[in-house]
């Protein structure tokens, strides 16, 4: 199998200067593309010639759909800079989702074009119930984190009938792990600031958590910084997180101890070391806070 690749070959199409002054995008699918890459380069049903141009579009894709979710809805007139962010976010969720067209079409690969087209529409038929369930304050703080890790499993999700028979239940396990904790990392990320954290987990979570005389604080959805912080400390929202992604972390070393075939467990082991990495160096290790 030819050394993992995708975030390299994904930069002619994600690296431009004016996006990356005037717009914070969202992290790279890097954990999910991997682990497709693996699978879809193991054993003989696999196309294993386009493993990785399936793995590159499908990253994109989700890349430029996790753009679209960064964009800032916040109500009131926003300035010159937030304006243009906007502007910019939406655009560059465009331009990543295209180019799959374009990449799949060169290649000739039109049927993949259908496949991963329809694994959108159903996606966003998966967010808009989603959102429904969110404006109606009917999602606890798990439901609402399980129904999120679905959506980021969705579109790789739809290569499981090119992943070799014998490996699809561990594919589908490992995807349903990987992306719990990709997941998971996100919602501490945005916890950090109140603005970007209303309507995640730990706003969820503390909507039930607080008292009568705490509520009005979430309610102002311009809060504090440090009551944020404190009500954040208080109910221990990065700490539930954070047990949340030690617990996956350990399920999916469980899950490779019991894999047999040496190569493909090389090759998952890295994928698990490499979001290790990831961890550390963004400051979500095991052991911080």
């Amino acid at each position: 199998m030819k050394p993992y690749r995708i975030p390299q070959l994904a930069k002619p199409y994600t690296d431009y200067d004016m996006i990356q002054r005037h717009a914070e995008l969202p992290p790279f699918p890097d954990v999910r593309g991997h682990l497709l890459y693996i699978f879809l380069n193991h054993g003989a049903s696999g196309p294993q010639n386009n493993g990785e141009l399936y793995t590159l579009v499908t990253t994109l894709v989700q890349l430029g759909l996790d753009t679209h979710e960064v964009i800032d809805r916040s109500n009131g007139d926003p300035d010159k800079d937030t304006m243009r962010s906007r502007q910019l976010k939406v655009l560059a969720g465009d331009y990543f989702s295209s180019w799959f067209y374009q990449l799949l079409a060169k290649s000739e690969q039109i049927e993949m074009v259908g496949i991963l087209s329809t694994a959108i529409a159903e996606l966003n038929v998966m967010k808009a119930h989603l959102y429904s369930k969110m404006r109606g304050m009917l999602l606890t703080a798990e439901q609402y984190l399980r129904h999120t890790v679905q959506l980021n499993m969705q579109l790789f999700l739809s290569f499981t009938p090119m992943i070799e028979e014998s490996l699809a239940d561990l594919w589908q396990s490992l995807l349903h792990e990987f992306s719990h904790c990709e997941t998971v990392v996100m919602e501490l990320r945005r916890s950090g600031d109140p603005a970007e954290a209303i309507d995640g987990y730990c706003y969820l979570h503390l909507l039930d958590a607080v008292t009568e005389d705490e509520k009005p604080l979430l309610q102002n959805r311009n809060m504090d910084h440090k009551d944020w912080k404190k009500l954040k400390m208080k109910y221990k929202c990065d700490s539930l997180l954070k047990d949340k992604l030690h617990q996956s972390v350990e399920t999916i070393q469980g899950i490779l101890q019991g894999v047999k075939d040496e190569s493909l467990i090389k090759e998952l082991s890295a994928a698990l070391d490499r979001f290790l990495l990831q961890m550390k160096i963004t400051g979500q290790a095991a052991g911080e806070g």
